[in-house]
């Protein structure tokens, strides 16, 4: 098949693959899912170096869009593939597209990245319709809202018209598997919760977005992406920040997830796995990833009369956009300024530098709270949903000591590099912080 002498040990590890799909019958193998996929060319070669290692029965490629671009440009790869007879004959039972959240997010924010998730399912359920194939959308979700982390029913329900036509595919990761399929019971709740949900969206889907609808979410997701980026990636203190006042670093101690928190062995942002990189903003309750940049986009909408009107009916009328707003209120009731000044304190001591972006993050916190309670006209966060309030708020004595032990562990540990029972007992907060809060990873 190969000779290893003559490829890199990335290619030799893609053809080993190869080989053992070959080898292995096909009833144990799935779907190949492609992370990153950009341009056609990433599912032909898949596809080909299946045919070239002998796979008898080929495992059906599914392609991965991640990033804000990928997905904007997802419709044009997949109309470039649907050109090649080849590719349109192979396809003709159904094709199976994966939209991408982690990545998204973390690249634009959650609400670029969801209206970009939006955009794109849209257009290629319309592609495929066209083509008359089945298309089968693949939601790879999480517990945190930026990684697609929502009721069942709510998530189904605020998809584009037609994306659920009797089929969808899903995956659930992090804390959600035991949450939602640890009892027997509750797995079979769940699953048909699922069912029901997808019947509801097939035989009565959602309302679609009126033109001035989308103008307007646009001109929020503009304002949104650029606010996010802005902190994001041209803060030059934010890597610092997350590295000291987090327990990013320490994540790698723990004994849990499939794969190393970095990609690259480098210190930015962008080699930073997107579920770690939720993680991390999460166990101090600043749950950056899931407003940064959207408050912003609000507070603009709100100071143009007409904008503000125009939110106040999509908030009112479109499912899509009622996802949103519900989850964004979820977290942000999760969120706590004092626990996350807290960790800076202790771990920040006198750095000037990082005192004073903490300080614009937490009044950007505090901003989004504001601008959200006036597109919902509550007061308080969660006053229509008092037994989601109640579950946060009777949980906070168990996680507040949890925050105030890890501070201070986090702090011991790194002038003590190396104590196995500091790093035992840090792991233990992690893992009860990530319990009491659950929308994590």
């Amino acid at each position: 098949f190969y000779r290893s002498e003559e490829c890199s040990d990335e290619v030799a590890e893609v053809l080993a693959t190869c080989r053992v799909i070959a080898e292995q019958g096909s009833e144990g193998l799935g779907a190949y899912v492609i992370s990153m996929a950009r341009t056609p060319s990433d599912v032909l070669a898949v596809m080909l170096l299946q045919k070239i290692a002998g796979v008898s029965e080929p495992m059906r490629v599914v392609p991965l869009f991640e990033t804000l671009d990928d997905l904007d440009n997802a419709e044009d790869t997949m109309s470039a593939l649907l050109a090649v007879p080849f590719y349109r004959q192979r396809v003709a039972g159904g094709q199976e597209v994966m939209i991408g959240y982690s990545d998204s997010a973390k690249d634009a924010g959650f609400l670029g990245a969801a209206w970009a998730q939006y955009r794109s399912q849209e257009k290629l359920t319309a592609l495929f319709a066209e083509h008359n194939i089945p298309l089968t959308l693949f939601h790879g979700r999480g517990g945190s809202i930026s990684r697609g982390g929502s009721p069942t029913r709510m998530a189904l329900l605020s998809q584009p018209p037609g994306s659920v036509a009797g089929r969808i595919r899903v995956t659930e990761q992090g804390e959600v598997i035991r949450f939602k399929y640890g009892r027997p019971a509750v797995a079979v709740f769940n699953l048909a919760q699922y069912v029901a949900a997808t019947l509801e969206a097939t035989l009565l889907p959602p309302r679609a977005a009126k033109p001035q609808w989308r103008e307007q979410m646009q001109t929020l997701t503009d304002v949104s992406v650029a606010g996010y980026r802005s902190v994001v990636q041209e803060e030059p203190e934010l890597v610092r920040y997350l590295r000291t006042v987090t327990p990013e670093t320490e994540l790698s101690r723990l004994a849990l997830g499939s794969r190393p928190a970095r990609r690259k062995k480098d210190a930015g942002i962008s080699s930073l796995r997107a579920i770690p990189w939720v993680f991390a903003w999460t166990q101090i309750r600043l749950m950056l990833p899931a407003w940064l940049g959207t408050g912003a986009a609000l507070e603009a909408a709100q100071a143009d009369p007409e904008q503000n009107r125009t939110v106040q009916e999509m908030v009112a009328q479109w499912p899509f956009f009622q996802g949103v707003v519900d989850m964004l209120e979820m977290v942000l009731a999760k969120a706590d300024l004092r626990v996350a000044a807290w960790y800076e304190q202790r771990l920040a001591g006198e750095d000037v530098d990082l005192a004073r972006l903490g300080e614009v993050l937490r009044e950007r916190l505090t901003g989004t709270v504001n601008a959200l309670s006036a597109l919902t006209g509550r007061e308080d966060l969660l006053d229509n949903n008092p037994v989601m309030r109640w579950s946060i708020r009777v949980r906070d004595p168990y996680t507040d000591p949890l925050h105030l032990l890890q501070a201070e562990l986090m702090a011991r540990l790194r002038q003590q590099d190396g104590d196995k029972v500091l790093e035992s007992a840090l792991m233990v907060t992690i893992a009860g912080i990530a319990a009491g809060l659950r929308n994590t990873g």
